[in-house]
């Protein structure tokens, strides 16, 4: 005996879904053919929604977006697995009305989200293996102490200031030797207050000091794994470039091939220049403050290293140096220092020091 099937069939149809995600809960749009379906919040579990979806739109396609941030890629990866076209984008290029812009909430950008996804109008940004990105944590997390531990020397030298303490003759202050760390801890005060407040910062610089020793310990030992260890060796040919220099554009980056182009790259990295042109005018913003901040800062440190190095990178310095100051030359070298980079990885050769025009 036959029965007739009522439960309606979405095959071959798609269901586009823009999350606006949060700690506690997600707001949900649903966007189906030329029309929004149905707005709503639901628990943050991918697993709710893809049962909602299969609930709801029974042989449709699936797709989902949302935006990069706090919760990193975990939600893609599951909804990838649950079997979601998913994909996540960069906030800043979300196509927003001048009332969307005026009118936020968690579910208007579900919304616009959903639109756009459905439009083809996002562009997904690249989302690591879970093993690359861990290893980019751990590259960031000893930037992140180096960083505090900038800060509480600051602290230190401040309370030293104000206290009218001298550095004796003979030892490195700019250093911060360990007859420095011998002198500070011999410091006396009038008053257990005052010393045990110094001593609080003392403690916190000896304790970040160990810390970025286990995670530069730990760096070294990551930079020997097959992964990474030949394209190290060949990016520490390049002057200015060391080991850490290295592993942070190997991490960061993970694989060059994703990149067209070399203006793709220094785009990435944030080494391009902003511009605002109308008409016969144009005006220069200087870099672009869309960037890859741990990336962009590693390689101009290095390009200052590197200028000393190589002899093709200073004498374009000093020609930059001739019309701008040298804290803008530096960077037109840390883009010459990214051509070099990306010539060594794609052509699996190392740097000749010295060539003019190899970069």
């Amino acid at each position: 005996m036959q029965t007739e099937c009522t439960k309606v069939q979405f095959t071959g149809q798609h269901a586009y879904a823009g999350i606006d995600v949060a700690k506690k809960s997600w707001k949900v749009c649903i966007y189906l053919g030329e029309a929004y379906h149905k707005r709503f919040s639901q628990p943050p579990e991918p697993e709710v929604l893809v049962e909602y979806l299969h609930r709801n739109f029974p042989g449709a396609v699936y797709h989902s977006v949302y935006e990069a941030g706090y919760f990193g890629f975990w939600i893609h990866r599951t909804l990838i697995r649950l079997g979601v076209d998913s994909m996540v984008i960069n906030p800043a290029d979300v196509p927003t009305t001048d009332k969307e812009r005026y009118t936020k909430t968690d579910r208007v950008d579900a919304a616009k989200l959903a639109r756009a996804l459905s439009s083809g109008q996002l562009v997904p940004i690249y989302v690591p293996e879970r093993s690359a990105q861990e290893d980019r944590t751990l590259i960031r997390m000893r930037l992140s102490f180096v960083r505090k531990q900038t800060r509480t020397k600051n602290q230190i030298k401040a309370f030293l200031q104000l206290y009218g303490y001298r550095v004796p003759y003979g030892i490195a202050e700019g250093y911060w030797s360990r007859a420095y760390i011998r002198w500070l801890e011999s410091i006396t005060f009038d008053e257990e207050s005052g010393r045990m407040a110094f001593q609080a910062l003392l403690t916190e610089l000896v304790a970040l000091r160990a810390t970025i020793a286990d995670l530069t310990k730990q760096i070294r030992h990551m930079s020997q794994q097959e992964r990474y260890r030949e394209r190290v060796e060949l990016l520490r040919t390049v002057p200015g470039i060391g080991l850490l220099a290295a592993m942070t554009f190997l991490c960061e980056v993970t694989t060059i091939e994703r990149f067209k182009n070399l203006d793709c790259l220094l785009s990435y990295v944030g080494l391009v220049p902003g511009e605002h042109s109308t008409g016969e005018t144009e005006q220069d913003t200087g870099l672009n403050p869309r960037r890859n901040s741990w990336l962009r800062f590693m390689l101009i440190e290095s390009a200052w290293a590197a200028q000393r190095e190589d002899p093709a990178l200073l004498y374009a310095f000093t020609t930059y140096c001739k019309r701008m100051p040298k804290s803008m030359a530096i960077i037109p070298v840390a883009r010459k220092l990214v051509s070099r980079m990306r010539f060594v990885l794609k052509n699996n050769q190392p740097y000749a020091t010295g060539v003019l025009n190899a970069g």
